[in-house]
């Protein structure tokens, strides 16, 4: 379902998101991040829409997507979090309001990995990876009240159910 963001908003996004290289090139990282300074510095729009929340965890709205690339809007309800993860595709985030908190790991095998860095991403944060990673990382929302993401992954919506390509567990350094 695509009925969140206006049909010519969707389209707008979607043009914008368009390159010729594809979606693992430094244009369409350019273009991803240029969207989401659009779409964080304009709030008051994301959060009249009807998006779908879960308390105590993430949900995530379908923006807009294509076979390429796929939008999404991800209201975090307080103590939501991820699993530990990389993609299999490019990932590019922006924060519309609240705070959500990015803890960076560094993997020791397959499946384990050691967190490395931590930082709180505030309202107006945009931020773009491409999967060369290793990218592997955990969002929470460690705060009173609820945050919301816009999300931009490099994969069809309608072939892949997620942009996750392995979870890892947590180990201490």
């Amino acid at each position: 379902m695509q009925g969140f963001l206006s049909e010519e908003r969707r389209g707008a996004v979607l043009r914008d998101l368009r390159t010729h290289e594809g979606t693992c090139s430094r244009d369409y990282l350019a273009a991803a991040r240029g969207v989401l300074r659009e779409l964080v510095a304009i709030p008051d729009l994301i959060q009249r829409l009807p998006l779908l929340r879960k308390p105590g965890s993430y949900t995530r709205n379908l923006l807009a997507g294509n076979d390429v690339v796929s939008v999404w809007a991800m209201v975090w309800g307080e103590g939501a979090t991820t699993s530990i993860h990389d993609h299999h595709c490019s990932c590019c985030f922006g924060v519309v309001s609240g705070t959500v908190s990015e803890t960076w790991y560094r993997a020791v095998d397959a499946s384990r990995a050691v967190p490395t860095e931590e930082q709180d991403r505030q309202a107006g944060y945009v931020a773009c990876m491409l999967p060369t990673g290793p990218n592997i990382h955990r969002m929470q929302n460690r705060r009173p009240g609820e945050a919301i993401s816009i999300h931009i992954y490099g994969y069809d919506h309608e072939v892949h159910g997620s942009s996750v390509e392995t979870e890892y567990t947590a180990v201490a350094g």
